[in-house]
């Protein structure tokens, strides 16, 4: 269970550090071609959420690392699908139906919400 924690949860970490950074440094022109929903929200809402999503991926990793409050990696987990549950509720009410990352994203931090528990 340890090295499949580690796998799942690090490869989402990797990915919302990811996604996170491009939202709080690129430009809204930027982020367009690979974000049609960012025109729909102001571009502070948007930096917040790529802090959010920064500070969840080092939520995941963190706590488990060091030992200090493993609780927080599944806190951040289910911050994650919570998420993801908003996102795709954003794209089905912008008639956008790419849902698919965003589904395979809550399965994700399904998964590593269940694995951390059984750690």
């Amino acid at each position: 269970m340890n090295i499949a924690y580690w796998i799942v949860a690090g490869l989402l970490a990797l990915f919302y550090f990811y996604a996170g950074m491009l939202k709080v440094i690129r430009s809204r022109d930027q982020l367009r071609p690979m974000m049609a929903w960012v025109d729909h929200i102001p571009l502070p809402a948007l930096r917040a959420l790529g802090a959010v999503e920064i500070l969840g991926a080092t939520g995941l990793i963190l706590p488990e690392l060091t030992g200090i409050a493993p609780s927080l990696a599944t806190a951040a987990a289910i911050g994650f699908v919570l998420l993801q549950t908003g996102a795709i509720a954003v794209h089905l009410m912008g008639e956008d139906r790419r849902i698919a990352l965003n589904a395979g994203l809550t399965v994700s931090a399904a998964v590593t919400i269940w694995l951390a528990t059984r750690l």
